[in-house]
């Protein structure tokens, strides 16, 4: 089946697909509604073949030093930017967001290339003393898990296809990932620009396919899983990571709440809300879902974040120029619009939106009067729609926030800074943003990124972000003497000497 990207210039560089035995095929159409291509469906047995090739990769990969696989990771970076025109295109081809999130996800990857190519320093060997100077010396190791195992969401293609994958490679870790079929393309592009940068092909494989039938397979193969997507789908993976004892991380759902404080600017707060709310057209697991005002800014703030949101232009096409874009496909329109239908129904006001346009658009929505017994009070829609709430105490902001099973992220606006912190310390949420909605807190590489409760286990970013890749190993050595009693000193003379000694090494400063 021919189709859009097959006849773009650079659909021939898109190699990094292993060979399939299967001979089921998906077709993917675009969010705007062309047939954009066809791809082979992969088989367990591809997983298998994947995963084995990448094994054997590894072993070699694992021997080339630190500067060597920073200097492969370095020179990717450099594509990403020089082939910019034609990633931005996939991307807005395959999930119809605005050009400005797809160019998001371009800056996200360099940036994270950069990061961690420059950061290895969490890899080095460690020198460490033993409980007595001199007597012992210990070497603390990170030693490569193996084959890591990606499995990647369709809303952010780029970034999560390979912002993971970095930290694992430059960790001595092969890579097998599995990307949502709906956007495998962009993943198979960027994958090869690895390949051009100088990484081994066997080294990173990819498997096309639905995690239902590709899943399990994975996951019973690698030493590692990385896992971004539903709670739902994130209480399985973790269930068959723990029965084999392999680590994993789950970037999970989330029900994100702002807090807008009564001093807050309120035009200014009213521009963050709308980007955090409706950044990728609300399709992203750390947007803003919930926002909580100050009751005596609520009309106030109300009226201006309704005529912005109003204001906001639809993108239909691949290109720069609008602020929202349709929905991934007619069957996440329609999961959405069920949440706002049967807030609707139960009595919210629908203040902006709240209708379905075509097969997969609704435009940005703001709720008010949001009760319990409604969907969307708890449950993470994942479109472009907000709840807006009132609050008459910081306690009570805090309290209404922190009221869910959800922990991704959170957001504080106000102009008093020293304030806005204290609260943010009260979140039970894995990033906080103050005066943003979650851009400051994601941009940061050098802190770690996750969830509390429901949100997920483990992190992305920072030196968690690729320590995890690895396991620890102490190798450590007696230099002198021993802990048995030396020079035919009884037991007990010998273990008095050893606590005197410890008495000692405190009363001058020896950790």
């Amino acid at each position: 089946m021919a189709g859009v990207i097959e006849e773009l210039h650079y659909w021939p560089r898109v190699v990094a697909l292993p060979t399939n035995t299967s001979q089921d095929c998906v077709n993917i159409r675009s969010p705007y509604g062309e047939e954009l291509y066809s791809l082979n469906v992969s088989t367990e047995g591809d997983v298998t073949t994947a995963v084995q090739a990448a094994r054997v990769a590894q072993r070699t990969w694992a021997t080339r030093s630190l500067r060597e696989r920073a200097k492969v990771i370095l020179a990717f970076h450099d594509l990403v930017l020089a082939n910019k025109s034609e990633l931005l295109d996939l991307i807005q081809w395959e999930t119809g967001k605005p050009r400005r999130d797809a160019n998001e996800e371009l800056l996200d990857v360099t940036l994270n290339a950069r990061y961690y190519a420059r950061h290895l320093g969490a890899l080095k060997d460690r020198r460490h003393s033993g409980a007595f100077p001199l007597l012992i010396s210990a070497i603390e190791r990170h030693v490569p898990l193996g084959v890591v195992g990606i499995i990647a969401p369709w809303n952010y293609p780029l970034t999560l296809a390979v912002s993971d994958a970095l930290p694992a490679l430059l960790a001595g870790n092969g890579v097998v990932l599995k990307p949502d079929p709906l956007t495998s393309v962009t993943a198979l592009y960027v994958i090869d620009l690895l390949y051009q940068a100088g990484l081994p092909r066997e080294l990173f494989g990819v498997v096309i396919g639905d995690g239902a039938q590709l899943g399990t397979p994975l996951i019973n193969q690698v030493d590692f899983l990385m896992f971004t997507g539903s709670t739902k789908v994130g209480r399985i993976v973790a269930a068959q990571c723990g029965e084999r004892l392999i680590g994993s991380a789950l970037e999970l759902g989330g029900k994100n709440a702002m807090i807008i404080r009564a001093d807050a600017d309120i035009e200014k707060a009213a521009e963050i809300a709308t980007r955090a709310c409706f950044g990728n057209t609300g399709q992203l697991c750390i947007s803003i879902e919930r926002l909580y005002v100050h009751d005596s800014i609520e009309q106030e703030f109300l009226n201006a974040f309704i005529r912005r949101t109003r204001a906001m232009t639809y993108q239909g096409s691949v290109g720069w120029g609008g602020s929202y874009g349709p929905l991934i496909s007619p069957v996440h329109a329609a999961r959405v619009m069920a949440f706002i239908t049967d807030a609707r129904e139960k009595g919210a006001t629908v203040h902006a939106g709240g209708e379905l346009s075509g097969d997969a658009t609704i435009a940005p929505t703001i709720l008010t009067g949001v009760a319990e017994n409604m969907n969307v009070c708890r449950e993470e829609t994942f479109g472009p729609v907000v709840s807006v709430s009132s609050y008459s105490s910081d306690a009570q902001a805090i309290e209404l926030a922190n009221d869910s099973e959800y922990g991704l992220n959170a957001s504080v606006i106000s102009r008093d800074k020293k304030r806005a912190l204290s609260i943010a310390k009260q979140l039970k949420a894995g990033t906080v943003n103050i005066n943003e909605g979650y851009a400051t807190a994601w941009s940061t590489l050098g802190s770690p990124m996750g969830g509390f409760g429901a949100s997920g286990l483990g992190r992305r970013h920072g030196l968690a972000g690729i320590v995890q890749y690895t396991e620890s190993q102490t190798i450590a050595t007696q230099n002198a003497l021993g802990f048995g009693p030396p020079f035919g000193l009884s037991d007990e003379k010998w273990g008095n000497l050893l606590t005197t000694s410890l008495g000692l090494m405190k009363r001058i400063g020896w950790r």
